[in-house]
């Protein structure tokens, strides 16, 4: 249990030095956001690339860990919005940021430091293949379940799929993660290597991912807080940290993922609720508090809920 504490703790103890740095005036939080802007542009860009395309997938499909992975999200989703609507009596678009929190992980700034130190490098592999579709998925269910549900209540025009799929196709074409991804694929699918001096740049830009996205992060929670909603984000932090992971793990078995995929898939499942579910908020212009809550909480109680996991996926 030790061992696993000591690669769980600076994980958050890196997000909390960056917390202080803003909390304590020591750098603006404007420098967590170009950071951030650093992560997610460049340095996880080109790790996601030089993983999958020096990757051995031993001939595993992506298909059966999507399913694990996604088969505990629906639970949860779903789990999470019945909370929401029928227990705190909320309307059905803050059943859907309630769904959203409880299903949306932050896979980019803690589950890739996460997963890397925790499982390796052979750990990548799978979370590259859950990034590859984990976001274009969760944004169109939940930007088409908000639309339905402001249609329902508000009576707004409802666009159809095909008008979001189409918007969200076109952001992700410009998404540095997709580039990444599609061009470590090709250089896989290709046999292509790297020249000695090209890769050794890469090498050192992508080793930098990990802290600064775990810093930034840290210095952007200042912007969230306990904004109100406690009951209820209560109820989707416990879903995004123990109901989220639990299914994972019961559906990787179930399709019998290989035990170091099954270790990252649902290490990822565990790690704190991402920003999209902030996002999600802004765009549609609800449940700002609830997000804002819910990201807070997990991330606050992620060390002990992310240690459990680990000391039960090494037992």
């Amino acid at each position: 249990m030790s061992a696993i504490i000591f690669d769980v703790l600076p994980i958050f103890i890196m997000i909390l030095i960056g917390w202080l740095t803003v909390k304590i005036r020591l750098m603006k939080a404007e420098i967590g956001d170009a950071l951030s802007e650093f992560v997610f542009k460049i340095a996880v860009p080109l790790l996601l690339f030089r993983t999958i395309a020096n990757a051995d997938f031993h001939g595993a499909s992506p298909f059966r860990l999507w399913i694990a992975y996604f088969s505990g999200v629906g639970v949860t989703w779903v789990a999470a919005h019945i909370a929401a609507t029928r227990f705190f009596g909320r309307d059905d678009r803050i059943g859907v940021l309630a769904g959203v929190s409880s299903a949306f992980a932050n896979t980019i700034f803690i589950g890739l430091p996460l997963v890397q130190r925790t499982v390796g490098d052979k750990g990548l592999v799978p979370l590259s293949i859950l990034i590859a579709v984990h976001l274009p998925v969760m944004m169109i269910i939940g930007t088409i379940l908000m639309e339905r549900a402001e249609h329902k209540i508000a009576g707004k025009k409802e666009r159809s799929i095909a008008k979001v799929v189409r918007q969200i196709a076109h952001n992700l074409v410009k998404n540095p993660l997709v580039i990444g991804l599609a061009g470590g694929a090709a250089m896989h699918l290709l046999g292509l290597t790297m020249p000695g001096p090209v890769g050794a740049i890469i090498d050192q830009i992508a080793g930098v991912a990990g802290p600064v996205a775990l810093i930034s992060l840290g210095m952007a929670l200042e912007k969230y807080g306990i904004s109100g909603n406690a009951g209820i984000a209560s109820v989707t932090s416990a879903f995004k940290l123990l109901l989220l992971p639990a299914c994972v793990w019961a559906a990787s078995h179930l399709v019998g993922l290989a035990s170091d995929w099954t270790a990252a898939l649902v290490l990822i499942s565990s790690v704190p609720t991402g920003v999209n579910a902030w996002l999600i908020a802004n765009r549609f212009g609800v449940g700002h508090s609830l997000a804002a809550s819910t990201i807070t909480l997990t991330t606050a109680l992620g060390a002990i809920s992310v240690s459990f996991w680990a000391f039960l996926l090494g037992g």
